[in-house]
């Protein structure tokens, strides 16, 4: 069975933000809430303070002083990314995606568009791409829409090429899908994170309901990134995908009131605050 995937504080950051600051475009969260929350969460006041930091310098957080206090709000950019996360994440495995067209892209974006290349293959792998070669990537559903917009986005369309197309049936698709995706550690994860999560009661205390839920989105927001959802007819789902997502709607509504509650509280400030933090 793999490891998961380490943890680090910025994602953690993102991921307690787009989960519970609500409404997005406005809400500003207390700083020393967000510290002490990432605190409660395994990490140590200095590293929670220095992912704030490197948040901002990344365009992902806004800072503002209000009077003594410092508060932290996602950027437009940061907004739009969890709008596109959210649509992945909450449909991931909800309806059969019937063999289409699949999508092809290749590129040859230069060196010193680095930042703009690793950004594309991240927004890639969420969109359900796995990589064939060097530079070259397939997903099993027409994405055409979506890579366009991508490539305009980043401002790397003329060192990009796109297709659709089918595979050949003469071809063994699974053999030929075990290329860009690894289909058994797949599987392998949703085993874990149904063993994880399976036996999580849903009348939990306000502090573990927080705890809980929000390890279960970060835990499975990486299913995009690993899942394409290929068609059904061409290769089976893996085993444990339809436990996981059901098990993932059904605990992330269920935590969600005690765990918002813990959530409010912490990043809550007060007179004493202000005092207590210039």
């Amino acid at each position: 069975m793999p490891e998961p995937s380490p943890t680090g504080p910025q994602e953690l950051v993102i991921t307690l933000l787009g989960s519970y600051a609500r409404p997005r475009e406005s809400r500003r969260v207390w700083s020393g809430g967000l510290v002490s929350l990432l605190t409660e969460l395994g990490f140590s006041d200095g590293a929670a303070r220095i992912a704030l930091t490197r948040l901002v310098n990344r365009d992902l957080l806004a800072r503002h002083r209000e009077g003594r206090l410092v508060h932290y709000s996602l950027t437009s950019r940061t907004i739009a990314v969890l709008a596109d996360g959210d649509r992945r994440i909450f449909s991931l495995g909800r309806r059969d995606r019937p063999a289409g067209p699949w999508t092809v892209l290749w590129q040859n974006i230069p060196e010193t568009r680095r930042q703009a290349r690793e950004t594309l293959v991240r927004r890639l792998r969420f969109l359900g791409f796995g990589p064939v070669q060097d530079g070259t990537w397939i997903a099993p559903h027409d994405r055409e829409a979506e890579v366009l917009g991508l490539l305009a986005e980043l401002g790397v369309t003329e060192h990009a090429g796109l297709m659709l197309g089918t595979p050949s049936a003469a071809l063994d698709v699974r053999r030929f899908a075990g290329r860009a995706w690894d289909l058994d550690e797949l599987s392998a994860r949703y085993d874990a994170f149904v063993t994880e999560f399976g036996g999580s009661p849903h009348d939990l205390p306000d502090a573990q309901a927080f705890t809980v839920r929000t390890r279960l989105v970060h835990e499975f927001r990486v299913f995009p990134s690993l899942d394409p959802e290929l068609p059904g007819e061409l290769i089976p789902a893996p085993g444990r995908r339809a436990a996981a997502v059901e098990l993932f709607h059904d605990l992330y509504a269920a935590l969600a009131p005690a765990a918002q509650r813990h959530f409010d509280r912490a990043v809550r400030t007060s007179d004493f605050d202000e005092v207590r933090n210039p």
